[in-house]
């Protein structure tokens, strides 16, 4: 049974994820780059000042730093551990996948700053103080009450994927096995349970997680942005340094892997179907990984963006695009050359985590035993919580604006939302990837039609307020 609801799945994420969606998404990214003049490359030594330069005076809920954290928390998960070993793993994507990673990256960037832009510029405030902002209200109040439908479904779709896709099921089961990889690799405590053995570790993991999850997203946006924002630096800076480390470490082997990477990117790589196909898998996985990571046009940044304090559309557009640049650019290029260096995408006994472990004992030989599967661990499970925290904030601003903000609604969904974490241990990785993979297509069709409609508000303003600064 299961099998036939995998082959469903796949015919579904294939529809979803086909030719049509990434070439909309890459489209949206070039046209926004041409009108925007090239903002993510003439403007990003600024932004990553405004970054960490909270403005003075700005009107919202929380400091535009502790907004981005709250994205970020939202965008550092198993993505960029996880689903970058899944993407160029030698029966996906292969090491090409990663060169448009880049690629999607590059142009996402100026996807993100136009998201960014248009959430403090259509975003509102209702009677008690409370912002209103996202997708949803800039397509809504951007492009006329009449696209209403639109918004609708970009929320509907947005509540999904924080309820069966990128919050929940992917994440648990990153960092589920992630622990048995250190506690339990050989599964020598089981337990069984529908049907199958479970590593007593999952299960214990599960448990804990369902808890801390629920202790946090209680506490609403206040209080995820103040765990985001301790937590995500921290973990960014002791993962991309055990990257580091291993890079420096075999740097001989660098120089060949951007070779393979190029060269795997552009059909190098022998596949049923020839260089065509093999070209065309690279493109799909690279895009839907990179989406998946670092979330640019999918409209989940502009919810958590919205609620910065600010009133300079311009300069949250630029703090709002630093997250593609720190995910993809940064992290996820640090796990995929690791990957790629230590040859490890090319077993194909090993899946998921394991492909990332398998590259750190290789690379990082020289540190004890345990101590880079420790590592890896560690981060997974704390880039996969703040993520499960970042998006249960999403789901719930996207359901408030389908319920009209009803808190009948909210509490089922935080419930709903919890018992997502807590079967999350026990979905197959295949499964839980394709899924999250669906939900995100269908969430981020919506947003990338209203980034087209309203570029041309936000080149002529944006290219307007740096004119204005020259002349000053």
């Amino acid at each position: 049974m299961w099998e036939k609801i995998g082959e469903v799945l796949d015919k579904i994420d294939n529809i979803v994820w086909g030719i049509p969606l990434i070439a909309l998404i890459l489209v949206t990214g070039i046209v926004l780059t041409v009108r925007l003049r090239g903002v993510q490359f003439r403007r990003l030594g600024r932004a990553l000042k405004f970054m960490v330069q909270n403005e003075e005076g700005g009107h919202g809920e929380v400091s535009s730093f502790a907004a981005l954290c709250t994205s970020l928390s939202a965008t550092i998960g198993t993505g960029n551990i996880v689903g970058v070993a899944t993407a160029i793993g030698v029966l996906s994507g292969g090491p090409g996948a990663l060169f448009w990673m880049w690629i999607a990256a590059l142009l996402g960037m100026a996807t993100k700053y136009a998201e960014g832009f248009l959430a403090i510029k259509y975003r509102t405030i209702d009677s008690e103080g409370h912002v209103l902002g996202g997708p949803f209200y800039y397509i809504e109040n951007g492009m006329g009450a009449k696209w209403k439908w639109l918004a609708k479904t970009f929320a509907f779709f947005g509540a999904c994927v924080g309820l069966f896709g990128i919050g929940t099921f992917s994440q648990v089961n990153g960092i589920a096995s992630a622990v048995q990889g250190f506690f339990d690799p050989d599964k020598a405590n089981t337990v069984s349970l529908f049907g199958n053995d479970y590593s007593i570790s999952v299960i214990v993991t599960g448990i804990v997680l369902t808890i801390c999850t629920g202790l946090v997203v209680i506490g609403g946006l206040k209080r995820i942005s103040s765990v985001s924002q301790v937590v995500v630096p921290f973990m960014a800076i002791i993962y991309v340094l055990a990257c580091l480390t291993l890079i420096i470490s075999n740097i001989k082997l660098l120089p060949g892997a951007f070779a393979e990477i190029i060269a795997d990117a552009f059909g190098a790589r022998a596949v049923a179907g020839g260089v065509g196909a093999s070209i065309a898998i690279a493109v799909q996985k690279g895009v839907a990984r990179g989406i998946f990571s670092n979330e640019a046009g999918l409209g989940s940044a502009p919810i958590a963006a919205a609620a910065a304090k600010t009133h300079d559309t311009v300069r949250q557009g630029l703090v709002t695009m630093t997250g593609t640049f720190i995910d993809t650019i940064v992290i996820c290029t640090m796990t995929g050359l690791s990957i790629v260096m230590m040859g490890s995408w090319s077993n194909e006994a090993l899946e998921g985590v394991a492909v990332t472990a398998d590259a750190y004992e290789k690379g990082l030989f020289f540190l004890p035993d345990g101590v880079c599967t420790f590592i890896l661990m560690a981060c997974l499970v704390f880039f996969a919580f703040t993520t499960i925290l970042g998006w249960e904030y999403y789901g719930e601003r996207c359901l408030e604006y389908l319920t009209n903000r009803s808190k009948t609604a909210t509490v089922v969904y935080k419930v709903l939302y919890i018992l997502a974490v807590f079967i999350g241990p026990y979905m197959t990785v295949a499964a839980v990837w394709t899924i999250a993979d669906i939900f995100n297509g269908l969430m981020a069709l919506p947003n990338v039609v209203a980034l087209l409609a309203l570029s041309g508000v936000v080149a002529k303003e944006t290219n307007e307020y740096f004119r204005k600064e020259k002349e000053n």
